[in-house]
């Protein structure tokens, strides 16, 4: 079992930055995030591997925008989003599973954190 903690999530304006953190605690796992817009189904966006030295992303969303990391002595995992848009106004959710592919497989066989919100105004 796991459980997953999302934290910084906010109001910001576009082109700003935000830096999302997750702590997960009990096993470790791939982990990732996802989010949720208003209206429209969850998809994924970035995912880095249980060693942190691969990373796996939606280029369509992250665009060199985005930057995963995660630091296992801390069991937290971080989502570094610059030069934000108002398209990327969503909850974003932590998530953590035992792959990475598929990436249909985590919304059943993965663990899910609540979600923080990022609102980013035009």
């Amino acid at each position: 079992q796991i459980q997953l903690v999302e934290s910084g999530g906010g109001l910001v304006q576009a082109g700003g930055s935000l830096r999302l953190s997750c702590v997960a605690s009990g096993r470790s796992y791939a982990m990732g995030w996802f989010r949720q817009a208003p209206g429209k189904e969850r998809e994924f966006v970035i995912a880095i591997n249980l060693s942190g030295s691969n990373t796996y992303r939606a280029d369509s969303i992250v665009k060199g925008r985005f930057t995963i990391s995660r630091d296992n002595a801390k069991n937290t995992m971080y989502l570094q989003m610059n030069n934000l848009e108002p398209d990327d106004t969503a909850i974003y959710y932590c998530a953590a599973h035992t792959k990475i592919y598929p990436i249909s497989s985590w919304s059943v066989e993965g663990y899910w954190g609540q979600g923080t919100q990022v609102t980013v105004s035009s």
